[in-house]
């Protein structure tokens, strides 16, 4: 194993460690709380939850690893790219937790919008340092745009009664 696959394995691994956190969560939730909601028609079923996050979790870390590299490490050129990064990445591991784990509709609907936001100034800043990198946050920008929605319908359809 060379010294520049380290980071490589590092960089992409790091975003599933939220992931599978909680994915812990999510699994107790799914068919107890989650099952009880009104959903729209369009939400996906439950099993493609896994594939799509293992796919975009991989994409956002390996994106991740390419702009560090291209600007030489945790640099000064890299505290705006991989302080966005790090933003996103935080309130995508606060997600599962403050839905499923909280049960609120109105913080998770804010918080999900927040992440949208994060994600499209990461991709914006990455942008001109890499390409490629910044693409590859696309998947992950669509997926959450796709959710965003989903979520405003479970906040719409859903009130919640300790929230009101």
């Amino acid at each position: 194993m060379t010294t520049m696959s380290l980071p490589l394995i590092g960089f992409t691994a790091l975003p599933h460690v939220g992931g599978i956190l909680g994915g812990l969560i999510r699994r107790k939730e799914v068919y107890t709380w989650y099952a009880s909601l009104k959903k729209p028609s369009w939400c996906p079923p439950n099993a493609a939850f896994p594939v799509v996050w293992t796919s975009l979790y991989t994409g956002m870390g390996y994106g991740s690893y390419l702009i560090w590299k291209e600007l030489g490490g945790f640099t000064e050129d890299a505290v705006v790219p991989m302080g966005l990064y790090g933003l996103q990445l935080a309130l995508n591991w606060a997600s599962v937790p403050l839905f499923f784990g909280a049960h609120s509709q109105k913080w998770g609907l804010i918080e999900i919008v927040l992440l949208d936001g994060a994600i499209g100034a990461t991709m914006l800043s990455w942008y001109p340092i890499h390409r490629t990198a910044s693409l590859l946050l696309a998947p992950y920008l669509a997926w959450m745009c796709y959710t965003t929605a989903i979520r405003y319908c479970i906040w719409r359809d859903n009130p919640d009664e300790k929230e009101e």
